[in-house]
């Protein structure tokens, strides 16, 4: 029997009121992360206040830029403390801010330029702007991890790939990786056909990055599996649980 369900809301009443969808509310519950206040006798889950208050926190630090993995040991109490990891946040999104800030600075002078009527000014403002942009997205370290043949053909297909592809990329990846982790928590099978399916999707994204350039591939490859000299602010964006069942279910595969 469910005590005090006048004041509880039905999942998608909470997550209508909350702004988050359904799926979400789904897997933050197989995470551990956001438990329902109770369950009905026909197995609905139920959410009140409390509840509420934790999503609130746990989007919060989503919005700050954790992950759910980070925002689970966060809000469990464990190591390093709340304080401590958001003072760590906060500094890297002041660098980010800073390289912002100087790009629309590159964007002003460039305008200036431009109204000047200075086109050789321009051009050159405008390649400042490129440069910090590309700072801006944190990649500029793992050009190391390719050959100068493979580095030509990443520019190339950076400098050609309409942005719509990118963006819908970005998108595909999201969603593949929320799967897979998904996938972890319900300890799917890496042999099985649903992990064959990740597989295969995730061999396509990677695909489409590559575009079947074997020393493309090869750089890829020695990037993913050189953690120890990362950058300190760069996180992987899917778990270490999540990296081991792809990797078993890609092998499953071959």
């Amino acid at each position: 029997m469910v005590t005090g369900a006048a004041k509880l809301r039905r999942i998608t009443e909470f997550a209508r009121d909350a702004g988050v969808t359904v799926r979400a509310l789904h897997l933050y519950d197989r995470l551990g992360l956001l438990k329902p206040a109770a369950l009905t006798e026909s197995g609905y889950r139920l959410y009140g206040e409390p509840e509420l208050a934790r999503l609130e926190q746990i989007l919060a630090l989503r919005f700050v830029g954790f992950t759910l993995e980070q925002i689970k040991e966060l809000l469990g109490g464990s190591t390093p403390p709340l304080a401590t990891a958001l003072r760590m946040q906060r500094e890297v999104i002041v660098r980010r801010k800073r390289r912002l800030e100087s790009a629309l600075a590159a964007i002003d002078e460039a305008a200036r330029a431009l109204d000047a009527g200075e086109p050789a000014d321009l051009w050159a403002t405008l390649r400042d702007v490129i440069e910090v942009f590309e700072v801006q997205n944190d990649w500029e370290w793992t050009k190391q991890y390719y050959s100068g043949e493979a580095l030509e053909r990443v520019e190339e297909l950076q400098r050609t790939t309409p942005a719509s592809v990118v963006e819908q990329g970005q998108r595909d990846w999201t969603v593949l990786i929320a799967d897979v982790e998904e996938a972890v928590v319900r300890a799917v099978d890496p042999s099985s056909d649903e992990a064959r399916t990740l597989a295969n999707r995730w061999r396509a994204l990677v695909g489409q990055f590559t575009q079947g350039d074997a020393e493309v591939s090869r750089g890829l490859n020695r990037l993913w599996n050189d953690s120890t000299h990362w950058p300190a602010d760069f996180k992987r964006p899917w778990s270490d649980a999540a990296d081991a069942f792809i990797k078993a279910a890609m092998n499953c595969g071959t």
